[in-house]
C-alpha cells in the first residue's frame, strides 16, 4: 500500500469522508486524493515522492507560488514575536490601509478569518442598514457555506430557493433569491417585483465555482443600476478575484464600484484569513462603531497579517499582472490547440491568473452552459493529467489558478501532458 493510500484509509476513520473540505475528496472525478508533504513554487510532492505541476494553488492564494521566501521569512519574523495577541497590531492597520489604497471602494475594512466569515458579516451588515430580509444571489456563485448560501434555484430564475444542504431550514432559504448569471432581464424582472424587499445582492463578479464564468459586456453594469434604483447593497465577492485579476480586483478590471467587497486567499498569503469593506457609512455601523454585531477571537493576528502583507507587496511589483495573465493565456490557448488537435468539444475561458476548461463546444458564460458540459470526459482528462504530473481542481467546475512562479517550461509541459492525454480520451 503507498503513503497516500494508507493516510487515505485512515483519515476516513476519523475526518468525514477523510477531508476536512469536501472537494478534496475527489468524489467529483473519483479514485484517492494524494496527500501533500512539501510545496515549492510551482510544484507539489505528495508524500510517495511524486511531484506534481500545480494549477489549484490552495485554490487560489499561491499567486506568488507555493512557500514564497518573501512570505516565509515576514511570518517567521511575525512568530519570534508570539501567535497571536488578543489585542490590536500594528500589521493589522497597516493591511487595512493596504486594502484601502489599492481598492478605492474600500473605505473601511474588518478582517477576519475565512472568505465564509466575510461574506456572512456582509450579508448582515445588508441587512443591518436597509432593515430588509432578503437577498440575491446567482446560480454558480459560491460564497462559503453559510446557511444563506447554500440555496439552489428552483425550476425558473425567479422561483425562491430551496435549501441545498439539510441543516439549512426553508424560512431561512426563503429569504434568499438566485438569478441566472449573465442574464439582464432576469435581473430586472426580479427587482421589478422583489426590489423593495432586497437588502443586499452578492455576486461573484467573475464566477468561480461553475468553472471560469465571465461577465457578458455591461452586466455587472447592469447589476450595479438596478442596486442603485432599488437601495440595494450591492457586494462583490472578490475572495477569488481580488488581488488575482486585477491588482485592484475585478471591479477595478470592470469599472464597477459595489458597496461592500469581500476577500481572501491573496491577502493572507496562505495563512486563513479574510475581510470585508466598503463605504464608510456601511461599515462605521459595524459594532463596536455601531449596533451591527461582529466579532472574531484571531481576526488580524499578526501571522497572518504578516503573510498577507509580504503577499500584497509581491502583487504590487510592476508588471506582475500582465506577466502572470500572458502566462494564463499561454496555457489556454496551447489547452485549446491540444484539444483541436485531437478533435475534442473543448473551451477555456480566462482572465488574469484565472482560467476554466470545459470539455464543451460552446463559449461557456453561462450556468447552464457549464453544466452542459461533458463532466464524465472531465474525468478522464483529470486523471490523465495527473498520471503525467500535473495537477488540476478535481471537478470539472472549480477555476484553476496562475502563479507567476510558473514557468514557460512549466507550462509547455503542461501542454505536452494534455496533447497526450487528449489523444489518449479522443
Amino acid at each position: 500500500m503507498t503513503r497516500n493510500a494508507d493516510l487515505f484509509a485512515r483519515a476516513r476513520h476519523r475526518l468525514p469522508g477523510g477531508v476536512n473540505s469536501p472537494v478534496r475528496a475527489f468524489r467529483s472525478v473519483g479514485g484517492e486524493p494524494f496527500f501533500t508533504a512539501r510545496a515549492e513554487g510551482p510544484y507539489l510532492w505528495d508524500v510517495d515522492g511524486q511531484r506534481y505541476i500545480d494549477y489549484v494553488g490552495s485554490w487560489g492564494p499561491m499567486i506568488a507560488g507555493h512557500n514564497h521566501p518573501a512570505i516565509r521569512e515576514a511570518v517567521a519574523r511575525a512568530i519570534g514575536n508570539g501567535l497571536s495577541f488578543g489585542t490590536p497590531c500594528e500589521a493589522e492597520v497597516t493591511m487595512a490601509e493596504t486594502i484601502c489604497r489599492l481598492v478605492p471602494s474600500v473605505e473601511v475594512v474588518r478582517m477576519v478569518n475565512s472568505g465564509t466569515e466575510a461574506t456572512m458579516s456582509a450579508i448582515r451588515v445588508a441587512r443591518g442598514a436597509t432593515g430588509r430580509s432578503r437577498i440575491v444571489k446567482f446560480e454558480g456563485c459560491y460564497h462559503g457555506h453559510g446557511d444563506a448560501f447554500l440555496v439552489k434555484a428552483g425550476s425558473g430564475a425567479l422561483t425562491f430557493g430551496l435549501p441545498d444542504s439539510p441543516g439549512v431550514p426553508k424560512p431561512l432559504a426563503d429569504l434568499t433569491l438566485t438569478l441566472p448569471f449573465n442574464d439582464f432581464e432576469a435581473a430586472t424582472t426580479l427587482f421589478e417585483r422583489h426590489g423593495d424587499e432586497i437588502a443586499g445582492l452578492i455576486v461573484e463578479p467573475v464566477v468561480g465555482n461553475a468553472n471560469c464564468i465571465l461577465p457578458r459586456d455591461g452586466y455587472l453594469q447592469h447589476l450595479r443600476e438596478l442596486c442603485t434604483r432599488y437601495g440595494t447593497i450591492l457586494i462583490f465577492d472578490e475572495v477569488m478575484t481580488g488581488f488575482r485579476v486585477a491588482l485592484g480586483g475585478a471591479q477595478e478590471r470592470f469599472g464597477i464600484r459595489p458597496d461592500l467587497t469581500t476577500f481572501g486567499k491573496v491577502i493572507g498569503g496562505g495563512m486563513p484569513v479574510g475581510a470585508y469593506g466598503g463605504r464608510r457609512d456601511l461599515m462605521e455601523q459595524v459594532a463596536p462603531a455601531g449596533p451591527i454585531y461582529q466579532a472574531g477571537t484571531l481576526s488580524g493576528n499578526p501571522v497572518a497579517m504578516a503573510a498577507g502583507l509580504a503577499s500584497l507587496a509581491l502583487v504590487q511589483e510592476p508588471g506582475f499582472h500582465a506577466r502572470l495573465e500572458a502566462k494564463t493565456i499561454a496555457l489556454t490557448d496551447g489547452l485549446q490547440a491540444a484539444a483541436d488537435e485531437a478533435g475534442l468539444p473543448f473551451s477555456t475561458t480566462r482572465i488574469g491568473g484565472m482560467f476554466g476548461l470545459y470539455f464543451n463546444r460552446d463559449h461557456v458564460d453561462s450556468y447552464a452552459k457549464a453544466m452542459a458540459s461533458d463532466a464524465a470526459m472531465f474525468k478522464r482528462f483529470f486523471h490523465g493529467m495527473l498520471a503525467r504530473g500535473v495537477y488540476l481542481a478535481p471537478s470539472a467546475f472549480e477555476a484553476g489558478f496562475m502563479s507567476i512562479a510558473h514557468a514557460d517550461a512549466d507550462i509547455s509541459a503542461t501542454i505536452d501532458a494534455a496533447r497526450e492525454t487528449m489523444r489518449e480520451i479522443g
